[in-house]
């Protein structure tokens, strides 16, 4: 598979991811479902909308080819009716409810994450760019989880970068992991597999394990 047809996928498959994640939290919060649909698209079209504005490629490509605007809303529209029949039910028990909304969003959270990092480092890779390392890593970060950042702050959460397991380090590493076997291969598929993978594993390891940054805890948090 050549290095455009993998990225295409990596584009379908965190748009999907993160329309989830947006629907799921839009749902949390008992948005209607207008609100649950423009959470879903700014949550998986964010961050490339940011990294193109950074590069000067305007007017994004969300707004230049809606296809994953469509996609987003698809999918957010599908996880609202899903969950609306869920509930409707009698006999569904709310904390086993609850169980289902964390998971699938965590793992719609971390596929969208690990796939938008990769989308984001590949947009970097272009020859004019490419000794830049520091803007080619920013770039997968600031892709991987800048949609998540808007989805947080619009619904009025803290963003989870600033406070849950390692979730932007995962992305870093992800990027930089993606970067390096890029430089040392020169193959584009593989170091996006790559950084894709290390990004999944970290944020599965650090969520198992309970890992995260150090913080002060003041007196008003114990």
């Amino acid at each position: 598979m050549d290095t455009e047809s993998f990225i295409y996928i990596m584009d379908f498959v965190g748009t999907a991811a993160f329309a989830v994640s947006g629907a799921i939290t839009g749902i949390r919060k008992k948005m209607d479902i207008f609100g649950v649909n423009i959470l879903a698209i700014v949550t998986a079209t964010g961050g490339g909308i940011i990294r193109d504005l950074i590069i000067g490629k305007t007017p994004p490509q969300a707004f230049v080819n809606p296809i994953f605007v469509i996609l987003a809303a698809i999918t957010a529209n599908i996880v609202f009716c899903f969950m609306w029949l869920i509930n409707k039910k009698k006999t569904h028990i709310p904390d086993k409810a609850k169980a289902i909304y964390d998971k699938a969003f965590f793992w719609c959270d971390t596929v969208g994450l690990a796939a938008f990092t990769v989308d984001g480092v590949h947009a970097g890779l272009a020859p004019e760019m490419l000794s830049r390392v520091f803007l080619v890593i920013f770039l997968g970060v600031v892709t991987g989880v800048g949609g998540g950042v808007l989805r947080d702050l619009l619904s009025l959460e803290m963003p989870v970068i600033f406070v849950k397991h390692v979730y932007a380090c995962a992305s870093i590493l992800g990027a930089i992991t993606t970067y390096a076997w890029f430089k040392v291969t020169g193959s584009g598929t593989s170091a996006l597999l790559a950084g894709f993978l290390v990004t999944v594993v970290i944020r599965y390891l650090a969520a198992s394990f309970g890992w995260n940054l150090p913080k002060i805890k003041s007196d008003e948090n114990k």
